[in-house]
């Protein structure tokens, strides 16, 4: 089966339509505790640059007032526990949950990712939400087709257990594509494999890969947090309305545009506002 090579003619049409705010989605982002929230909060500027209409970070009770001096546009909602948000998505226009970027590996933390994926909503899993299931099989049970998986190697390898003698950092693209396209089947979401070549898959087989060489070689991305915004772009295009797999694929492309578009000396803050000027660019 082949694999599509990612650029921008492939991308899904990005414009922004006139409407309301909540007809371009209302993502929530769930931070970790005091002295945790950074991860999220970057991940939450990428979901608004993006262009979801509304974006709300989830924070428990010791985070609060870190968080509140930090965050002008996006919201901010106290949640205590896994009972809270519970009651938080009754409220059906929040239609994409962002978790993992800072959360923690505790037993608080295990029970939010339980949550998320029983509302089984449209939801990017990265960082210690990855962690946690690879964990606990009870969760690994709960993936579904909504979901999207962004590990790095390390995280890859602790997920998908039974594909631990597959790609190491200097395997060939066939074997990187191969292992993630397994990796889709096993846990019947989309699965991001991150790197220079990224590879993204369906659980169908459907294959595409991304290459950050060449003329879009952007070593300035191996920075603190910049996994954290890629986060937070996909989780802004769900919000929106995109499919799985197509905002893995857009939000692969955007976050290494940006990372070109501002250059050597890039950190993790800059990539969100860099966002406008690649999306005029697409317009062109």
């Amino acid at each position: 089966m082949s694999t599509q090579l990612i650029t921008r003619d492939s991308l899904p049409d990005l414009g922004k339509a006139q409407g309301h705010k909540f007809d371009h989605g209302h993502a929530l982002v769930l931070s970790g505790g005091a002295g945790r929230t950074g991860a999220a909060r970057l991940a939450a500027r990428a979901a608004l640059r993006v262009g979801a209409g509304l974006v709300t970070l989830g924070v428990p009770p010791t985070a609060q007032m870190e968080v509140a001096v930090q965050v002008t546009a996006i919201m901010l909602r106290r949640l205590r526990d896994a009972n809270a948000l519970r009651t938080v998505l009754d409220d059906s226009r929040l239609n994409a949950l962002c978790i993992g970027p800072g959360l923690g590996l505790n037993a608080h933390a295990a029970d939010l990712v339980r949550v998320v994926l029983q509302s089984r909503r449209a939801c990017l899993l990265d960082a210690d939400a990855l962690t946690l299931i690879a964990r606990d099989a009870t969760l690994m049970q709960l993936l579904h087709s909504g979901c999207v998986l962004t590990p790095h190697g390390g995280e890859f390898k602790r997920l998908f257990d039974t594909l631990a003698d597959g790609p190491g950092p200097d395997a060939s693209l066939d074997a990187k594509r191969d292992a993630t396209r397994k990796a889709a089947v096993q846990s019947g979401a989309v699965v991001l494999f991150k790197g220079a070549e990224t590879v993204i898959a369906l659980p169908d087989g459907t294959c595409a890969r991304h290459s950050a060489t060449g003329p879009r070689a952007a070593p300035w991305l191996a920075t603190a947090g910049a996994g954290d915004v890629l986060a937070g772009i996909i989780t802004g295009l769900l919000a929106r309305g995109y499919a799985p797999f197509e905002a893995a694929k857009a939000g692969t492309w955007l976050h290494v545009s940006c990372a070109l578009q501002f250059g050597p000396g890039l950190i993790a803050e800059d990539l969100p506002e860099c966002l406008p000027a690649v999306l005029r660019d697409l317009e062109r």
